[in-house]
């Protein structure tokens, strides 16, 4: 049986994408239950209703507070009943009634603990790194503090502005949180001090992407 998603966004929704593609094929283990926003302007909302896909939202302006918008988007989602939420460019940050309620994952255009928070490319621009990349990690009541699942990294080239690197950066991020939520529903996973396993055969493990080699890493 495949496990049970529902998709959170804010905006247009090009991850979102890549997992309702995923998930047409049966072997991939997961259906999306529901694409959830913060806004009705979202543009990943439309794209979700053409693919048959139910959606909602819960527009953070309408509450009177951050806690009864993350209570009220907790009820929403538990309607759909899903195994996992991934959260697809959801730029609002999740509450502890939120967490308690449900098992959630995000990817961060990083290599966390690096670089945390809404400006993580710049930061390592400005930072002069060399290496830079993306991190798919499970959310806690942190920013960007949960346990991480799965890292890839990306070079820095010396013409990288924000908008370069980052564009390299979100190709590797979609890929791999797309990559990671069919391992998590097919294998399962444990998390022990930090340290996450997908299944009982897994050893961890780590990407790289972008012109790192083994020669020239």
């Amino acid at each position: 049986m495949s496990a049970r998603v529902v998709v959170l966004v804010s905006g247009v929704g090009s991850t979102m994408a890549a997992l309702l593609d995923a998930a047409a094929d049966p072997a991939y283990g997961v259906r999306v239950a529901a694409v959830g926003a913060d806004r009705e302007s979202a543009q990943g909302l439309d794209h979700a209703r053409r693919a048959g896909v139910p959606t909602f939202t819960v527009p953070f302006g309408e509450y009177p507070d951050r806690q009864q918008w993350d209570a009220e988007l907790a009820r929403r989602v538990g309607e759909f009943t899903p195994d996992l939420v991934v959260a697809a460019g959801f730029m609002r940050i999740l509450g502890p009634e939120f967490l308690a309620r449900h098992t959630v994952v995000n990817s961060h255009p990083a290599l966390l603990p690096a670089f945390p928070g809404a400006h993580a490319v710049r930061d390592a621009l400005a930072y002069g790194v060399r290496v830079t990349g993306a991190t798919v990690h499970f959310v806690d009541e942190g920013v960007d503090t949960g346990p991480v699942i799965e890292q890839a990294a990306v070079r820095v080239r010396p013409d990288d502005d924000v908008t370069s690197l980052h564009g390299r950066i979100k190709t590797v991020e979609r890929d791999m949180l797309v990559d990671v939520v069919g391992r998590l529903a097919t294998h399962g996973w444990a998390v022990e001090q930090r340290q996450v396993r997908l299944g009982p055969d897994d050893a961890g493990s780590a990407r790289v992407s972008g012109d790192i080699t083994e020669e020239n890493r």
